[in-house]
């Protein structure tokens, strides 16, 4: 997988959360002269990117009618090194105007996750996972 693409109802909104909020890297939004082409891409580890792309061209481009949003579809996962560093996301995160709907915990599974949803009600897992140690 080399890109994931968020679809997002406010552009400059959402680009404003993932620069300004969460600190990704970014050129800004690009490809406005094109229809349907406003997108901006965030760079969040070598060989990966996230796009963020307003739902009606995403769904113009995949020639499909806009559908209702539903966070509960998918849920991205960030993997950190400690509990403290998902505590730390988290607080980024609500600070930069996410939504917590599951603070810092233990996990059955034996590590520590807490999930947030950004602007645009996608779903985020900040997760210390000791067998999914993130890469430097």
């Amino acid at each position: 997988m080399t890109l994931i693409t968020l679809g997002v109802d406010d552009l400059e909104a959402a680009v404003a959360f993932y620069r300004d909020g969460l600190g990704f890297p970014t050129e800004g939004i690009v490809g406005e002269e094109l229809e349907n082409g406003a997108v901006a891409f965030f760079d969040l580890q070598p060989g990966l990117k996230l796009a963020l792309w307003p739902r009606t061209s995403l769904a113009a481009d995949a020639n499909i009618g806009v559908t209702p949003r539903s966070p509960s579809d998918a849920m991205l996962a960030h993997n950190v090194r400690s509990e403290a560093e998902a505590d730390e996301v988290l607080e980024t995160a609500k600070a930069a105007g996410a939504v917590i709907t599951k603070p810092g915990q233990r996990t059955n599974w034996g590590g520590y996750s807490g999930v947030f949803q950004d602007p645009d009600g996608h779903l985020w897992e900040v997760a210390y996972n000791p067998q999914i140690l993130p890469q430097d």
